[in-house]
């Protein structure tokens, strides 16, 4: 599933050079009105491409889908700017200022001010992603604000207070959400803005009342997922090799328990269940590209036996290597 969905992307984003970032901007307005968009500089280690709308004097909103290990963004920093994020697909990592990460996966919403992520690295852990962010000049809204969120009692201040006054909040996936976003996701681009100005002031409305009770995502420091980080590249470039949780714990300094935790967290999956498929993501390459038996194979990719490998390779594709090879080599 992953592998289709960055296939998918990069199909979409393949007129964008290598080290690109394609910034489109839908203004509705005679003058500029835009927040963020004419604002940041980015720099990515991969590709992508924003499309950007125009919604209401002090909103805006943009599609991001993004092929990339990380992207660093800089734009100005304000504590009345509302910034959310909300993942569509992929994994999204955030080192925000103050030493705070933040790891969104599908679904899942960040909210916080811009002066939070004005300097700030986003990562993709699992090599993509894509999602809808959208900035909100709570100052405008205080002396523009839409007919909808008036006749709702909308409280600009108390939305700075709640979440532009300290560490961002991060709200994970749920049936409110999706019914806000699931649409913006499935409208045609000639659609797009009208549903956009209808879900921003429905998203509003849910964040005036959300309640801070409900269950949040852990936030952890910059330094723990960084940490992570170097793990997960030992494991990726010798992925022959085992290693087990209490060699790593000891070898990194870090308990196994915030090991585990924190690697689910970053890369969307326990580490076993994680290199279990990066394995098998390696040795479908080997499958596609090369004569090597399968016996061969399994023990590059660190299986002891061919009869694991099997197993472990049918887990995951839901087919045999054999069929594998036969059905996608040399496509």
């Amino acid at each position: 599933m992953k592998h289709e969905a960055s296939a998918r992307i990069e199909r979409f984003l393949h007129e964008v050079p290598a080290g690109g970032l394609a910034v489109v901007c839908h203004s509705a307005f005679t003058q500029d009105h835009t927040l963020l968009t004419n604002q940041f500089s980015a720099k990515t280690k991969g590709k992508g491409k924003v499309d950007a709308y125009t919604l209401f004097p002090g909103m805006e909103a943009s599609y991001n889908i993004f092929l990339a290990s990380q992207v660093t963004f800089h734009h100005e920093a304000s504590p009345t700017m509302l910034e959310l994020f909300h993942c569509r697909s992929g994994r999204v990592g955030w080192n925000m200022r103050g030493g705070t990460a933040v790891y969104l996966g599908a679904g899942d919403l960040t909210v916080h001010s811009t002066a939070c992520c004005a300097d700030s690295d986003m990562m993709f852990p699992v090599g993509y992603a894509e999602g809808l962010s959208f900035s909100i000049d709570l100052q405008c809204l205080t002396t523009d604000c839409p007919e909808i969120l008036q006749e709702a009692g909308i409280d600009p201040k108390k939305l700075q207070e709640r979440f532009c006054s300290g560490k961002p909040a991060a709200i994970p996936a749920c049936a409110e959400l999706d019914g806000i976003f699931a649409p913006l996701y499935a409208a045609r681009p000639e659609m797009r803005r009208p549903y956009l100005k209808l879900k921003v002031q429905e998203l509003l409305l849910y964040l005036h009342d959300f309640q801070p009770d409900h269950k949040e995502l852990t936030q952890y420091f910059s330094q723990q997922t960084e940490l992570i980080k170097e793990i997960h590249s030992l494991l990726t470039e010798h992925f022959d090799q085992r290693f087990t949780i209490e060699a790593l714990s000891k070898r990194y300094l870090i308990n196994t328990s915030t090991l585990k935790e924190v690697f689910k967290t970053v890369y969307g999956l326990p580490i076993a269940t994680y290199m279990k498929e990066f394995r098998i993501r390696q040795a479908m390459k080997l499958l596609r590209e090369t004569n090597d038996s399968i016996a061969s194979i399994a023990e590059r990719v660190g299986y002891e036996t061919q009869g694991k490998f099997t197993k472990a390779f049918k887990d995951v594709a839901q087919m045999l290597p054999s069929e594998y090879r036969k059905n996608y080599r040399n496509l």
